[in-house]
């Protein structure tokens, strides 16, 4: 019966380490067909399954990726937003169905009486987007005045959240940062404290997440990677476009590590930062799978339906995801700073490989 069992349990532990193994080299083979230059990280049943970094974080001085490197995490700030709110919705401070004049007493915008918090967070709110940049031609011709001049969030809210309204709240789907710096200041208002201390109060210091923060253009930030963009008109690499990345605020201007990423999904997803009915709240797909700060859908993995949620960001070349499959209870990480990869595809095809 020992022999048995020790048979057995040799034959799952080679299992696993095939499984691992194949995981590995699939993730090895497609960064390097693929360009891919930053940090990936792997957890399936909190067990690290892959942790890997490609490529340079910086590329004049030829300083190698680690998993130790900080990254601008672009959208996934996103997420964090989203949970503030819920968990001021939690407090009862807060009610996802009241309008932003409820938090905002002197937003101007016609938006304040309008369009709810709710709204807000699942980009359905109306409100007109203000990047103003269709695409890269544009960017490199125009600049991006937005985020190319100094604006305090005050200024942001004011200058660029709070236009006439392009559709009826709640009726159509438009990703837009504008929603998260609305938000942001809302977190502040409440709060009586800035959305960075916020941040760093609420989840930050409590997670530990030490190699996390906010950034700012006259802040130098230990072990940042810098990013660069490829050039359709050159076909090179180049130095990503001279920005405020504090403009992005609420909605993108975090920076962050896989490994400060994998605690904050654990914790989000082990209900220590909101409760199960917040969460499910959270991850109930709205228009275009949207959930709040999130998409969430099924996928098929292996010839199986899988509830996924997914966060990517994508700054120029910051280009991030945070995804899991949340009945295998697998997360992967993604974190790059050159954006010469599809980042959308890569972790699809890794998720296909990690599952069961």
């Amino acid at each position: 019966m020992k022999i048995l069992i020790l048979i057995a349990v040799l034959l799952f532990s080679r299992g696993a380490s095939a499984q691992s193994t194949d995981l590995g080299g699939f993730i090895d083979a497609y960064a390097k067909a693929h360009r891919f230059n930053g940090s990936i990280l792997v957890q399936k049943q909190a067990e690290i399954r892959y942790a890997k970094s490609f490529g340079l974080s910086n590329l004049p001085f030829r300083i190698p990726s680690t998993q130790q490197t900080r990254y601008k995490i672009a959208s996934i700030t996103k997420l964090f937003t989203s949970v503030l709110i819920l968990q001021l919705y939690e407090e009862g401070r807060l009610d996802l169905d009241k309008p932003i004049k409820s938090y905002l007493p002197d937003y101007a915008g016609e938006a304040g009486s309008k369009v709810s918090i709710r709204q807000l967070l699942n980009h359905t709110s109306g409100l007109p987007g203000f990047d103003g940049i269709s695409d890269q031609a544009s960017a490199i011709r125009d600049g991006i005045p937005v985020y190319q001049m100094p604006h305090t969030s005050d200024e942001l809210l004011t200058k660029y959240c709070s236009g006439k309204l392009v559709s009826i709240p709640g009726k159509v789907f438009n990703y837009n940062n504008a929603d998260y710096v609305v938000l942001g200041k809302i977190i502040e208002r409440l709060y009586g404290e800035p959305y960075e201390q916020v941040l760093r109060e609420r989840i930050l210091q409590p997670l530990k997440m030490n190699d996390s923060g906010f950034l700012h253009q006259g802040d130098i930030v230990d072990r940042l990677a810098d990013t660069y963009f490829y050039r359709d008109d050159r076909k090179v690499l180049s130095n990503d476009l001279p920005v405020y990345p504090e403009n992005w605020y609420a909605a993108g201007a975090m920076y962050s590590t896989t490994g400060d990423l994998m605690k904050f999904s654990d914790a989000l997803f082990g209900l220590k930062l909101i409760r199960q009915a917040t969460l499910e709240r959270m991850i109930k797909p709205g228009l275009d799978d949207y959930g709040y700060g999130l998409w969430s859908y099924e996928t098929t993995l292996k010839g199986a339906k899988h509830p996924v949620v997914k966060r990517p960001g994508s700054i120029m070349g910051a280009q991030t995801q945070l995804f899991n499959v949340l009945d295998q209870d697998i997360t992967i990480i993604i974190l790059g700073n050159t954006a010469t990869t599809d980042s959308d595809v890569f972790v699809a095809e890794i998720a296909k490989r990690a599952v069961d």
